[in-house]
């Protein structure tokens, strides 16, 4: 039986051989956070009156919802037969938006704990990030986990891994995270199985940066796995993209606190910090080298992240425009897969189109700008990207429909994706007449086991960012998974849909939607607008229009005064003259006034529907 080291602070450099970096990858609400907490126990880093649940997840959001979306590095000590050894672990999140932290954590690993539930077994996103894994050539250690469930079949799901990854059903662990069975054995099987880093202790100092955060007294806290050499305190470093150097003024390790020590050495991971406040000084996948001794030679660097969905975020009071603005740049380096420029409503007056990776990925960021910037933000409905293709044969890229060329188009191309669904076998029907009415065509159809199955679809991602995750649970009684990847692009008879209030276009409600669902967009958009938009002292058509051909309308009634209630009898000709003098003032208000939509009709007519719909996933 393995026991706890006593001290969790780690010495100046532990000898690579002592070194086991690994990560905890599973679908959401696999219980990641939990094994973590029993890790922290067993090995002593954390005491029992210290501890909490969810220790590593740091943000409120993330304990609100009970997700993890930032990756956690900790460092702790476990002695076995074999002597004393330093496990660095990394918490990884599991929904399909933060895939880009689990690529960033598996490059700075050895080794992957493969984590699944013992009541729901393998899940689309336990999938994914398995074939992760296997690209980056990490040792596999598959793991059953909550056990103690009554709803529980580890057998049949041991039998599932095993057949999924090869091996034998026994070599499948058995945990539970709450309660604490067959954690210890599952360390030991960390030190037995998984490699040893490897690297040059003499050579160029090379160290990969696969995290960072931005503290408001200390600055750029960055978080690096050293490859090659060493890194010790007060010496200069050099980022090998931008040529900047800085001094180290605190090296160490996390433990799971910040716990300063007198260096890094090959294989471990740690955290630097030089005191530099600018945000673009520390960026993600860059190679950290010494000024004394540099090294000329990059380390694979990560691919960048490609967003999926982009929306407008405007802040509801203008003069919060820089703030916005210094709140995304902080954000940015917290969060690599954020993308931002700045753009122009003339609605909405001035903002920033940012990209991100998904529908959660874009509400969590809204609520992190909320809660920590305390920002009041309208955010315009999510879009995708498209390729237009006019008479002129240039093409344009459409991120904002108001990019959107006008003239003949030729061509419109939008992105498609590779949908990967489990289910139980009996909803298999429901989950094809839902993607046949998005546009999805099958590629495939697998049995993981006489119960399960996979679908695979390539559907239109335009389809899939609003509410195709909540139809899918709920035609399945919440037992079906998604996972999405890119596949490229394809041609589609996709058109623009312009709003327009008294003839003029509103560019923040125009939309781009395939034509079959054009018209319910427009008489949808008409009739909220209808709503929410005031009375004015004269009638407001709405209207929902392609080019010049109008596909919906709704009227805004008048506001009326009644300029009769000072007539007392008297010949009717005088009430006639008083109702023509209204009459052609209306026309002439008509003509000349301006219809202005409250902040609040923005705010409600945009953000519709599009919040939480996927979450959990």
């Amino acid at each position: 039986m393995s026991q706890p080291s006593a001290s969790p602070l780690a010495p100046a450099s532990t000898p690579p051989e002592r070194i086991r970096n690994f990560c905890i990858i599973a679908h959401i609400d696999h219980g990641k956070s939990t094994l973590a907490d029993r890790m922290l126990q067993l090995t002593d880093s954390v005491t029992d009156r210290e501890m909490r649940a969810q220790y590593l997840d740091r943000m409120d959001i993330e304990r609100e919802r009970g997700i993890t979306i930032k990756s956690q590095a900790v460092r702790m000590n476990w002695h076995t037969d074999g002597g004393q050894f330093a496990l660095n672990m990394i918490d990884t999140p599991g929904h399909v938006d933060f895939s880009y932290e689990v690529s960033r954590s598996l490059a700075a690993c050895e080794g992957a704990i493969l984590l699944v539930d013992a009541a729901q077994g393998i899940e689309a996103q336990t999938l994914a990030n398995l074939y992760l894994a296997l690209e980056n050539d990490l040792e596999i250690i598959p793991v059953l986990n909550k056990i103690d469930l009554p709803a529980a079949d580890p057998d049949r799901f041991a039998a599932e891994l095993a057949n999924l990854i090869g091996g034998d059903p026994d070599d499948v662990l058995r945990v539970s995270g709450k309660t604490g069975i067959g954690v210890d054995q599952l360390l030991d099987r960390v030190v037995e199985r998984i490699p040893a880093p490897v690297g040059d202790p003499d050579g160029a100092t090379r160290a990969m940066i696969f995290d960072s955060v931005y503290d408001a007294y200390r600055g750029v806290v960055t978080y690096v796995r050293m490859i090659d050499g060493g890194l010790v305190p007060r010496e200069r470093i050099q980022m090998l993209s931008t040529g900047a150097t800085h001094e180290l003024l605190e090296i160490g390790v996390s433990s799971p606190e910040p716990a300063p020590s007198r260096g890094l050495g090959v294989g471990e991971v740690g955290y630097l910090i030089t005191g530099v406040k600018d945000v673009r000084q520390s960026k993600v996948g860059d190679t950290v080298t010494t000024s004394a001794r540099p090294s000329t030679e990059p380390l694979p660097g990560y691919t960048e992240p490609k967003p999926m969905v982009f929306s407008g975020l405007y802040p509801i009071d203008a003069g919060d425009y820089p703030v916005l603005r210094e709140a995304l740049d902080k954000l940015k380096l917290s969060d690599a897969a954020l993308n931002y420029e700045p753009e122009t409503s003339v609605a909405l007056g001035f903002g920033f189109r940012v990209g991100f990776l998904g529908l959660l990925h874009l509400e969590i960021v809204t609520e992190r700008l909320r809660r920590e910037f305390d920002l009041d933000l309208i955010t315009t409905a999510p879009s995708v990207v498209y390729e237009v293709t006019t008479e002129d044969t240039s093409v344009h890229t459409v991120t904002n429909p108001s990019e959107y060329p006008e003239g003949r188009i030729v061509e419109v191309r939008e992105p498609v994706v590779r949908a990967a669904i489990l289910a139980p076998k009996e909803y298999v029907g429901k989950i094809m007449e839902l993607c046949e009415s998005r546009r999805g065509s099958l590629l495939n159809m697998d049995y993981l086991s006489e119960e399960r199955v996979e679908l695979r679809y390539s559907i239109p991602l335009g389809e899939i960012v609003f509410d195709f995750f909540d139809q899918l649970k709920s035609r399945t009684q919440g037992y079906a998974s998604l996972d999405y990847e890119p596949m490229g692009e394809q041609g589609a008879d996709l058109v623009k849909v312009d709003i327009l209030l008294q003839g003029e276009t509103v560019d923040a409600f125009s939309a781009i939607v395939h034509k079959d669902k054009a018209y319910s967009y427009g008489t949808m958009m008409v009739e909220r607008l209808r709503k929410l938009i005031p009375r004015q002292q004269f009638e407001v058509p709405i209207q929902a229009a392609i080019g010049a051909r109008i596909i919906a309308r709704e009227n805004i009634r008048a506001i009326r005064k009644d300029v009769l209630a000072k007539c007392y009898g008297g010949d009717i000709s005088r009430k006639r003259k008083l109702l023509e003098k209204q009459k052609e003032g209306k026309k002439r208000m008509k003509m000349v006034g301006r219809v202005e939509v409250p902040q609040e009709a923005f705010i409600a007519a945009l953000s519709g529907d599009i919040g939480g719909k996927e979450k959990g996933k």
